[in-house]
């Protein structure tokens, strides 16, 4: 072992005395040439018995055929009790691991689609429809008793308070979602509380704006039943508040028949309130006396903070359609309803698109069309309210798709891009509303239309990734 050992082909190792165990027949080496120095000695093996693989490989198919090693086939073999006699006597392979390869390479891989799953993201379709309804019902109590008052001269006061009750309402929604995730009664604690200052809020500014007078009493009820009424819409209490809004749905529906006087006019909408306000209390005792959580931290105000831009900046957008057409804003509100059983839909065709597509591009383009459909879905029933109110369609179709893609993108957590865009389209429409400059009405749906394809950009940015449906 002194010198250099030689590896080239035809050395001095062919020289040596090879000994090769036969584990088949068709594993032999071919005849060799009688010049052939090497001297091959085959020990006896058993002979593999195919027609035995091949029905058990056919037997075993639908087990054999996901495995994504031989180990798994011979793991399956060892739990169906094969012992190392049957598989050499039987089977003719040596040992488990010779059988497990043969069943894995007689048998193609399949690899079956998971069971379905329950959709986590199903709507309740009559709960979604029936929150759009409540969204317009209050309206009725206007439309009786606006001629108990001077409703054109106290309108800016109410108006005004309807849009800081509906901001603050957005913000106030969505920092007690956050506190139910904590606990029930924390959440109770934060509507009880958000509830009154958000109402005294509201009364407060119709009081700046009309000076006191008659104005200021209506707008306090308006205030309080905007918070009584999100207080049972977070707690998900919807026929609470359709039962509370009866008077005013029994008093509206006499209207084309006959006229009920000054009295019912007046009372009605004062019981509806009280209702609102009994079956409020009700609930919030009931979260109110749940257990506290411990070691609870509270999020942070700011967290809400975009939540409460964009309810301002889509309370301005209303506002300005409803001024040129009031009819087609109350189609928007009762729309709303269906604009949140998409939002579910959405989310749960977005979760079915992750079983469907193999590639990032494939996603990207999946949440393209879904977005596409939604869209559809949700704006062909608008078309023709437009026109039955004889509201411009492009206008409020503008409006809606760019509410409904910021509500979608806030679904997802994804707040300051919707609140900054609707906030910009806001403000732009409102300066030039107020001043009058060019181009005159035409600014709100250019402003909308623009607002949308941000807004739909910024949805396929971020939500046409799969990570943000993990």
């Amino acid at each position: 072992m002194s010198g250099p050992m030689a590896l080239e082909p035809g050395g001095a190792e062919q020289d040596t005395l090879a000994l090769r165990l036969a584990a088949s027949a068709a594993r032999l080496p071919p005849h060799r040439p009688a010049d052939d120095p090497t001297l091959v000695v085959r020990l006896p093996g058993p002979e593999p018995d195919q027609a035995e693989v091949d029905r058990l490989a056919a037997a075993m198919a639908d087990r054999v055929g996901p495995a994504v090693h031989p180990y798994e086939v011979a793991a399956l073999l060892e739990s169906e009790g094969l012992s190392a006699d049957v598989v050499r006597h039987r089977y003719g392979h040596p040992d488990l691991f010779s059988l497990a390869s043969a069943l894995y390479e007689r048998v193609p891989r399949v690899h079956p689609e998971p069971p379905p799953t329950p959709d986590p993201w199903r709507p309740d379709t009559v709960r979604c429809l029936l929150r759009g309804a409540l969204f317009a019902l209050p309206g009725l109590a206007h439309l009786l008793a606006a001629p108990l008052w001077q409703a054109a001269r106290h309108a800016p006061a109410l108006v005004a308070a309807a849009v800081v009750s509906w901001a603050w309402g957005q913000a106030l929604g969505h920092r007690a979602h956050l506190r139910l995730a904590t606990g029930r009664r924390e959440a109770g604690r934060t509507l009880l509380g958000g509830g009154v200052l958000g109402a005294a809020l509201a009364t407060t500014t119709a009081a700046a704006v009309s000076g006191g007078g008659a104005a200021v009493p209506i707008a306090a009820g308006q205030s309080v039943y905007l918070a009584a009424a999100g207080v049972l819409l977070v707690l998900a209490r919807e026929r609470l508040l359709l039962a509370a809004l009866t008077p005013l749905v029994a008093g509206a529906a006499v209207l084309p028949w006959a006229e009920p006087g000054p009295v019912p006019r007046a009372a009605l909408p004062l019981l509806a309130l009280a209702a609102t306000l009994a079956v409020t209390g009700w609930a919030l005792r009931e979260v109110l006396g749940a257990p506290p959580a411990t070691g609870a931290r509270r999020p942070r105000l700011s967290a809400s903070l975009p939540y409460g831009l964009f309810g301002l900046a889509a309370a301005v957008l209303v506002l300005l359609e409803g001024l040129r057409h009031p009819y087609a804003v109350i189609a928007l509100t009762v729309s709303m309803g269906p604009a949140e059983w998409l939002l579910y839909r959405y989310r749960g065709w977005s979760v079915a698109a992750l079983r469907t597509t193999a590639t990032p591009a494939a996603f990207l383009l999946r949440s393209a069309g879904l977005l596409a459909l939604c869209l559809a879905v949700y704006l062909l029933p608008l078309t023709p309210a437009a026109l039955l109110t004889g509201s411009d369609p492009a206008a409020l179709l503008l409006l809606a798709a760019a509410l409904w893609t910021a509500l979608l993108l806030q679904a997802y957590g994804v707040a300051w891009p919707s609140a900054l865009i609707c906030l910009a389209a806001a403000g732009c429409a409102a300066v030039v509303t107020l001043l009058r400059l060019p181009p005159g009405q035409a600014v709100l749906p250019v402003c909308c239309g623009a607002a949308a394809l941000c807004l739909s950009a910024c949805a396929l940015r971020l939500l046409g990734r799969p990570s943000a449906h993990a």
